[in-house]
């Protein structure tokens, strides 16, 4: 099997090179030039596209999309839907985000829960997900859309920001976030490929939704670092999108992932999180 990753970023990164044994080749983009263990690199943006793309899809069997939109459309779609349409991949995997949900007020939600975006870049996401299932309906291909919570895994966790002094234990009252451990989403993706479902939609996210302070409390405990002085929310220096996702509350459900795809989690919740990164 051919993989084709359009974005290889921290998250198609991992699982290319968890997975790179199932795949005969691994021909990815990204925005610059760069050198990657197990891939071949084409450059890719909206202002420069390499011109051997098109004759890799003709040979994918699977493609892996982890590139946002831009500008109101998804560039791989805008610049490759021909190719892609046209190539013999039998699964396509299109990495989004639990954002569509919008606030949910703290209630639990699962797949069928109508997005409710509450930003233009989610707005962009639901318009995405929908042109990559609308492709896969019209050309009879398994489309899939996976929607991650906050990821996090080796190099990007609250250790790395306790050690870095820039961890804040911000509170907001009733306030919980979804996770989900880098590993998981690969073996969710490996899964999927195992499985493919047409048109099937996926929350890709942990059992437990908590507090983004008890994470950092816990994290700072295991690894034996300061704890941030908790920091109300209205006070907190936080950035404008990082502002925003406070503005977004719910409890995220991932049973479809176990009951359709036979998914086990390696990591449940952040304590075993955390602990395996310690």
């Amino acid at each position: 099997m051919n993989l084709f990753v359009f974005g290889l970023g921290y998250t198609a990164g991992h699982f290319a090179a968890r997975e790179r044994a199932r795949f005969a080749s691994v021909t990815a983009t990204r925005q610059a030039p760069a050198a990657v263990d197990g891939a071949t690199l084409r450059v890719f943006s909206l202002e420069d596209a390499d011109p051997r793309i098109a004759d890799d899809l003709a040979r994918a069997d699977a493609i892996l999309v982890s590139i946002p939109p831009d500008s109101g459309h998804d560039p791989a779609l805008h610049a490759f839907a021909d190719a892609i349409a046209k190539s013999p991949a039998r699964w396509i995997g299109y990495l989004s985000t639990i954002g569509v949900y919008g606030d949910q007020g703290g209630a639990w939600i699962d797949e069928a829960t109508p997005p409710t975006p509450t930003h233009q870049r989610t707005r962009d996401r639901v318009a995405a997900e929908e042109a990559w299932l609308a492709l896969g309906a019209r050309t009879g291909k398994a489309v899939q859309v996976f929607r991650l919570s906050g990821i996090y895994g080796p190099g990007r966790n609250a250790f790395e920001k306790l050690r870095q002094g820039k961890a804040q234990r911000i509170v907001k009252p009733g306030q919980v976030f979804n996770r989900i451990h880098v590993d998981d989403i690969a073996t969710t993706l490996a899964a999927s490929l195992d499985r493919p479902r047409p048109g099937a939609v996926y929350n890709v996210t942990d059992d437990e939704p908590a507090p983004p302070q008890d994470v950092t409390a816990f994290a700072a405990d295991l690894a034996g670092l300061p704890l941030p002085p908790a920091v109300d929310f209205d006070t907190a220096s936080l950035s404008p999108m990082a502002r925003s996702f406070y503005g977004e509350n719910k409890r995220v459900r991932n049973r479809r992932i176990r009951e359709e795809l036979g998914v086990e989690l390696a990591y449940p919740t952040y304590r075993e999180g955390l602990r395996g990164l310690v």
